[in-house]
């Protein structure tokens, strides 16, 4: 039945849950005069890492960043290869060639969109340095299998959309030799811009944090006699300006404190969509895997090309005009110009990322819709056709 257009009715596909605390927690560095890196992103880091059950956490300028300074921390480097999911946010791919190295795709499963690990025997080489399992959508990859085939191969997780998010009791960013998040607003906890490194290795995250600014690192004469206004910091490695800033610490100490509420209130909207939803024969629902605790951060169908009334791009134009936003899940990588162009890539080699490309769907999900918002997206995309 077709649904009562509410032209007055816009539905973003994502908005930060932001109020009165977030408001009052920039108060304190903004009065102290402490707005670069400080106090404020230490504790970040500090609670973080407990939330995430790891020992070290690393405060960055974005999820990005956070992969460029996890594959340096490495040594990842020219001539070295990376394995990376063929379905991801284009930043995967592009901070293995910040790094010089090259980006190895591998497809993905239909089923669940990440990383397939039965593929990944055939992509690992003598140069193969790392391999980047990406939490897609909130989703764990199996990071069982994928370390089974792996073995000494390092793991780093790109963990960008799934703060919160676990794998068999172990929470994300703990699951491999290090994980990075995003805090974009369109992640579930946001600091504007921002990302983590997480690690339990302890000469990786000293490495980390020397390497975030400009490679750093405290003179032995400081640390055996206290501060001296004649020394500056020694700089035996170059590094990068990748610091976040205590307005965004104070933001992120906020928002973790919410982040529990704001996942079981997603978790209980996702259910809603699973339970509406399912009985429409040409949209499949997204459903978390056995053992693993979903975050949430999109909720991404796929619209069966064959069986649809209308394809997936006009779909999207009818719920626009609903005032309801929707996004594609995300891209296929290899079939993007630059790496199309560069590695020379088909799209036969990669068949179900490709479909996952023509097919998938965000719809709204986030902690900023009422439960009328939730009713009417059900009630357009059972209109559509």
């Amino acid at each position: 039945m077709p649904v009562d257009v509410d032209i007055a009715r816009q539905i973003a596909i994502a908005k930060p849950c932001l109020g009165e605390e977030e408001w009052q927690a920039l108060r304190e560095p903004v009065l102290a005069g402490w707005i670069t890196q400080g106090p404020k992103v230490a504790a970040f880091e500090a609670a973080f890492a407990t939330r995430h059950e790891v020992n070290h956490a690393v405060a960055v300028t974005s999820c990005t960043t956070a992969l460029h300074l996890a594959l340096t921390a490495l040594g990842v480097g020219p001539g070295d290869e990376v394995i990376v999911p063929a379905l991801t946010w284009v930043a995967t791919a592009n901070a293995v060639l910040h790094c010089g190295a090259k980006p190895v795709f591998v497809d993905v499963e239909r089923s669940t969109y990440l990383l397939d690990a039965s593929r990944l025997p055939e992509a690992i080489t003598p140069r193969t340095r790392a391999i980047i399992p990406v939490h897609l959508f909130g989703l764990c990859a199996d990071m069982d299998a994928i370390a089974a085939v792996a073995g000494e191969i390092p793991l780093v997780e790109d963990a960008a959309c799934a703060v919160g998010a676990s794998y068999h009791g172990r929470p994300a960013g703990s699951l491999g030799r290090l994980g990075c998040f995003s805090f974009h607003p369109r992640k579930t906890i946001t600091t504007g811009e921002g990302g983590m490194v997480t690690t339990g290795d302890p000469s990786l995250a000293e490495l980390l944090v020397k390497l975030r600014n400009h490679g750093a690192e405290v003179p032995e004469e400081i640390r055996h006699h206290g501060p001296k206004p004649y020394l500056l910091p020694e700089f035996n490695l170059p590094g990068f300006n990748y610091r976040m800033t205590d307005l965004q610490g104070a933001l992120g100490l906020t928002q973790l404190g919410r982040l529990d509420a704001l996942l079981q209130e997603r978790r209980r909207w996702a259910e809603f969509y699973a339970r509406e939803l399912c009985d429409i024969p040409w949209l499949e629902v997204p459903r978390a895997a056995d053992g693993c605790g979903h975050g949430w951060q999109s909720y991404v169908c796929l619209v069966d090309e064959a069986r649809a009334p209308v394809p997936r791009n006009r779909m999207m134009e009818l719920l626009q005009a609903r005032g309801i936003a929707t996004r594609p899940g995300t891209h296929a990588v290899p079939m993007l110009g630059y790496y199309r162009r560069r590695f020379g890539l088909r799209a036969s080699d990669f068949p179900v990322a490709g479909e996952c490309d023509r097919s998938t769907m965000a719809i709204p999900l986030h902690n900023q819709m009422k439960a009328d918002d939730y009713h009417y997206v059900v009630a357009a995309l059972k209109g559509i056709g």
